[in-house]
């Protein structure tokens, strides 16, 4: 099981409410921190800037994760055959084997019989380029409508990202998560989260936190996949609130990233 990092870990670093460029992280940057953090494999995942950056660029983003031994997987939104073969041709370039993805877009939201039919157009250009979709859990969608999807298929080259956090909103429980999914787990989400009552006990907050201080059951899950027999990279994201300033925001992120990644090689190394 390799461990890195995704776009999502550095969500502030590249995202600016503020909109100055001038100091956000690019692609090469994020990628040389995982390297510098131990990591072999960096997700971009859900990164917009990704479409807009010309071929030369992409070259040299590729060039650069191969001189230092990182893998990369990609990830986007939406099952439209015209999307996935455009990411298609990205996969091909980064040499990337997993395209991450999620039912719905903002264009569409097919129904399950649509996705289906969809991803049934593409599937035999992911085959041919070795390249498998893995579908993320989410609340937009139940557990059980995305497993029956990947049971139509019962294909190697379909299977799930999976991240236990995020069916909470659906009032999914983790573990439910893991228990159904982690037979088809190609993709692995490592996001550690707590859910607490508010101050005055009136609501609920659901926030990120680092990896290991939270109620993520890290052993739970990386049993669960174990003995499903799936070891997928393990991609560590962060679901860290804007603080007061950018400046401080950045720095607590930085802080995270640190201490999760140092945690999940430490858990690993100790455990499995």
């Amino acid at each position: 099981m390799k461990t890195g990092l995704s776009t999502y870990a550095f969500f502030w670093k590249f995202n600016s409410l503020e909109k100055d460029s001038e100091s956000l992280l690019s692609l090469a940057e994020m990628i040389e921190e995982t390297k510098r953090l131990g990591g072999e494999v960096f997700q971009i995942c859900d990164y917009p800037i990704l479409e807009e950056m010309s071929e030369e660029e992409l070259i040299n983003v590729k060039t650069l994760a191969h001189r230092l031994g990182i893998e990369i997987e990609l990830g986007t939104r939406g099952v439209h055959p015209k999307h996935l073969r455009k990411y298609l041709d990205y996969c091909k370039l980064f040499e990337a084997k997993v395209l991450r993805t999620m039912i719905n877009d903002k264009q569409y939201t097919p129904s399950i019989e649509q996705a289906v039919a969809w991803i049934e157009e593409v599937l035999p250009l992911y085959v041919e380029a070795e390249v498998s979709i893995a579908l993320e859990n989410y609340e937009q969608v139940q557990t059980d409508d995305l497993l029956t999807l990947v049971q139509r298929f019962d294909h190697q080259n379909i299977g799930i990202c999976l991240d236990p956090a995020n069916s909470v909103a659906a009032l999914e429980m983790p573990k439910d998560v893991i228990k159904k999914l982690a037979p088809y787990v190609i993709s692995l989400h490592v996001k550690d989260f707590v859910f607490t009552r508010k101050e005055g006990w009136i609501g609920f907050s659901y926030i990120g936190c680092p990896l290991g201080e939270g109620q993520l059951d890290l052993e739970f899950l990386l049993q669960s996949l174990r003995q499903a027999g799936r070891s997928p990279n393990a991609i560590i994201e962060l679901w860290l609130p804007f603080t007061k300033t950018r400046e401080q925001t950045n720095r607590l992120e930085n802080e995270w990233i640190i201490k999760s990644m140092a945690y999940l090689q430490t858990f690993l190394t100790n455990k499995y």
